[in-house]
């Protein structure tokens, strides 16, 4: 990483953290009053906000196509390709109709400031060198999913930096599977030039696809088992189209 070149960039994120702070504590509040309704419309608000200013503030644009396939409301747990940190910038401004928070390694738990944030909208955190925490996570995705919360999951497990997916890591799709909530897989390009592709912050245009949802519920032993391929499938077909990969 070219830590001077970063300077600019770390500056406007931090500077974009004062659009959070009105939303900590009427997220806290519905939180404690276990009105699951009320956070998960701050959430929304709140993450809208903040990833459209990010967006903007780097001159970055998000072309979406196959909004229509977006469900109107949740849960569901949208599943994609996993390029670059910018992911989670463009998931923010993109998708504005239901909230959502990620599946994501401990890491990101401790970014300053951000990491709470991160844990704040309900995200699920996985220690990749530990499986029993590991599956108390996504235990404890399966209960938000189930009290109506969506979920993000990038089942590669770790960001391609660049437009070829890596392999889809199986058994990550029983976050949608066990509760019986639709999986919208999302097809996404262009977030590894925001940071990954030279190493520093700066603008991009990233694409997102998203594809029609795949019912979860009472589906056979024998399609769960072939679930993942076929997100995977579909997922790169979207690259396809978007002209990412041949």
């Amino acid at each position: 990483m070219k830590i001077f070149a970063n300077i600019p960039g770390a500056y406007k994120l931090m500077h974009c953290l004062k659009y959070l702070k009105p939303y900590k504590k009427v997220i806290e509040d519905a939180r404690a009053a276990d009105d699951t309704e009320l956070e998960r419309k701050y959430i929304l608000e709140a993450t809208s906000k903040w990833g459209g200013i990010v967006m903007d503030m780097f001159g970055s644009k998000v072309n979406i196509h196959g909004a229509e396939n977006l469900p109107d409301k949740g849960p569901v747990v949208l599943v994609g390709n996993h390029q670059g940190y910018a992911d989670i910038f463009a998931y923010c401004a993109a998708f504005t109709k239901f909230q959502f928070a990620f599946v994501a390694k401990d890491d990101l738990a401790k970014i300053p400031l951000y990491g709470e944030w991160i844990r704040r909208i309900r995200s699920v955190f996985i220690e990749r060198n530990d499986p029993r925490a590991s599956l108390k996570a996504i235990n404890q995705g399966i209960e938000y999913i189930e009290q109506g919360f969506s979920l993000v999951i990038f089942p590669e497990g770790t960001r391609s930096k660049g437009p070829m997916p890596g392999e889809f890591k199986k058994g990550a799709l029983k976050l949608a599977t066990k509760p019986g909530v639709p999986i919208v897989p999302v097809s996404l390009n262009g977030s590894y030039r925001m940071f990954e592709e030279e190493g520093y912050l700066k603008g991009a245009q990233i694409d997102i696809m998203v594809h029609e949802p795949i019912e979860t519920k009472g589906i056979s032993r024998k399609e769960e088992k072939e679930l993942t391929e076929k997100v995977e499938q579909i997922i790169i077909g979207g690259l396809r189209e978007l002209g990412a990969i041949e």
